[in-house]
């Protein structure tokens, strides 16, 4: 059964830092393209950065380039995402998805508050 698990939400002042963690199992992980989006309350979801399965290529939403930083390391079935400078804007759930094909995969999201 596939299986995504977001971690290291929380609550951070502006300007602060904080790193997502997503942990795969139940697929060949190295197979699937991974991305991370975010929904803000009242608001579409949004890709803030796509990585391909190599780890060679990223690509950033144009709100988040410079700040953020998307990762990932096969052997831990894990893709990361590393956000400095938060702003309150960047607060949302962030969701991670796999792709291998058409098969998508999310997992159950996690909660950045960006506050004072």
């Amino acid at each position: 059964q596939v299986q995504l698990v977001e971690s290291g939400g929380g609550l951070v002042q502006p300007g602060g830092s904080l790193r997502l963690s997503c942990v795969a199992s139940g697929v060949t992980f190295r197979r699937y393209t991974m991305r991370w989006y975010r929904q803000a309350p009242g608001k579409e979801r949004e890709l803030v950065a796509f990585i391909d399965t190599t780890g060679n290529s990223t690509n950033y939403g144009d709100s988040v380039k410079g700040r953020f930083t998307i990762s990932r390391d096969n052997n831990k079935n894990t893709v990361y995402l590393q956000m400095n400078n938060l702003r309150p804007e960047d607060t949302a759930v962030y969701y991670c998805n796999a792709q291998y094909g058409i098969l998508s995969r999310w997992g159950q999201g996690t909660q950045v508050t960006v506050s004072s």
